[in-house]
């Protein structure tokens, strides 16, 4: 296949994975370029959950759609590299809150860049496509499909 009228003919489900697949792949990688290779894309959406005033274990498990034990792991990860600490919880207990460093902000306002430059090179490559307009369709179908009841991304790449 070498243009986009060879893939016409796929369903939208293979359009819309690949797609995601592709642009993930690529985020990642300028990610990677730009020293945050020690943050996976699931310790990515870990760091928007917890953005504000952060999260519980059992908060953020439930953002991602992932277990507890999971999240576990994925804490020690982000805090062994300094992204994330864990807090007294205002509530008191032996609960925890999980909150971000200096370092997590700083990499989520790289990835914010790096996302906005390349959507505009998408953009730019495709200029037919307002995005506007694509990302409309998205959400449209995003709301009729789970029935207004948004679940979670889950990461299971």
């Amino acid at each position: 296949m070498k243009n986009a009228d060879d893939l016409t003919g796929h369903e939208l489900i293979y359009l819309v994975g690949m797609t995601f697949q592709l642009l993930l792949g690529e985020f990642v990688g300028r990610l990677d370029e730009r020293g945050y290779e020690d943050v996976r894309p699931i310790d990515g959406m870990a760091l928007q959950v917890l953005k504000g005033g952060g999260a519980t274990g059992t908060e953020l498990a439930a953002a991602l759609g992932i277990t507890k034990q999971a999240v576990s792991g994925m804490i020690v990860h982000l805090e062994e590299h300094g992204y994330v600490v864990r807090v007294q919880h205002p509530s008191g207990g032996r609960r925890q809150l999980i909150q971000l460093t200096e370092r997590a902000y700083e990499h989520l306002e790289v990835a914010g860049a790096v996302l906005r430059d390349l959507e505009a090179e998408v953009i730019g490559q495709t200029g037919r496509i307002p995005m506007y307009t694509l990302r409309m369709t998205l959400a449209e179908m995003i709301v009729s499909l789970s029935g207004g009841n948004i679940p979670p991304l889950r990461p299971t790449w």
